[in-house]
């Protein structure tokens, strides 16, 4: 998936549809002049619904529909007969996405399953046929029921990605690197920083066809509270992820700080997400001789709060020690 093609935040406005009127119809037939009420009722206006499919990753194809309206319901007629009831509009959209309404900001709902259905915008009921209210003493009421009007508003999606693994750590650490290396996806490397401009998935093939999925979401740097670099707009993609990998490169001039501004940072954003489970990487680490590495082993075992390993995704070192660890971590 290219960065353009990677949508994960849309706003649009929904109406349903009205709800069809009752009918006032009296029957009248030859030799039958005086045959009653028979009037029938409205049909249901439409319903704007959501539904989650596994198979999307973006909001791409939502992107440029901007107003969603349901058909209205079919009015009522003679003989008792139903209006038909009006169409209802499925929006399909990723797991994980959440549904704000727009003008309040409260969360209406998340789909988190695929076929799981939501209905945004409910569709007006249609109104009932005088048939309804003839009784002894009103045995021919010429009034029926309007049907319930549409609903309408404005609403916001926000995908946040479903991923077992979530990448972290600042520009250039080598999330994109570790991604092309466990995985088959193919996102952008390049030696300047915030490369990744758009979150990445992909997919890490384990032992006997198991895996899980990886998220590598773009680089955040020490004051992203404050908007600097691309701020925290990309950091919901990671707060579904059973485990925070951080990666800080072996040429960080100093390891345990680094991994503490990262930490303080996503405090600032949500505290709950430091409930998750850490781990740390040093990247790069093919550039570290044994004693290099054993110094710095030293001050990590000290001053570091969770576990670490050395990597190097160009030289394929560790690699198959990470995806243990991780898989450990997520079967535990």
């Amino acid at each position: 998936m290219t960065e353009g093609n990677f949508v994960d935040y849309v706003k649009m406005h929904v109406s349903s549809g009205n709800g069809g009127k009752g009918s006032s119809h009296l029957h009248r037939e030859k030799y039958i002049q005086k045959g009653g009420p028979d009037g029938g009722d409205g049909g249901r206006g439409g319903h704007v619904i959501l539904k989650g499919n596994s198979n999307l990753w973006t909001l791409i194809h939502l992107k440029f529909k901007r107003h969603i309206r349901a058909g209205h319901g079919a009015h009522g007629s003679s003989g008792r007969s139903t209006g038909a009831d009006g169409e209802d509009v499925y929006l399909e959209v990723p797991l994980g996405t959440v549904i704000r309404d727009s003008e309040s900001d409260n969360i209406l709902f998340e789909i988190t399953e695929d076929g799981e259905e939501k209905v945004v915008a409910e569709g007006g009921m249609g109104g009932r046929g005088n048939w309804h209210f003839k009784s002894s003493v009103n045995q021919t009421p010429r009034y029926a029921q309007p049907g319930i009007p549409l609903e309408e508003r404005h609403i916001t999606l926000e995908l946040k990605i479903l991923a077992d693994v979530g990448l972290v750590g600042f520009p250039n650490a080598g999330k994109s690197t570790l991604l092309s290396v466990l995985t088959s996806a193919k996102p952008k490397i390049a030696d300047y920083e915030f490369t990744t401009l758009k979150p990445n998935l992909g997919i890490v093939e384990y032992r006997d066809y198991q895996s899980f999925v990886m998220a590598d979401i773009p680089g955040i740097i020490e004051g992203a509270a404050e908007g600097k670099g691309l701020g925290y707009y990309f950091l919901r993609h990671i707060e579904r992820n059973s485990i925070l990998l951080f990666m800080i490169p072996a040429d960080a001039k100093d390891i345990v700080e680094q991994y503490e501004i990262l930490v303080d940072e996503l405090r600032r954003y949500n505290p709950e997400m430091l409930d998750k489970e850490r781990f740390v990487v040093v990247s790069k680490s093919d550039m570290l001789d044994d004693e290099l590495k054993s110094e710095m082993s030293t001050i990590l075992d000290k001053d570091l709060e969770c576990k670490y390993l050395f990597i190097s995704s160009v030289a394929q070192q560790g690699l198959t020690e990470l995806k243990d660890k991780l898989w450990q971590m997520l079967n535990n």
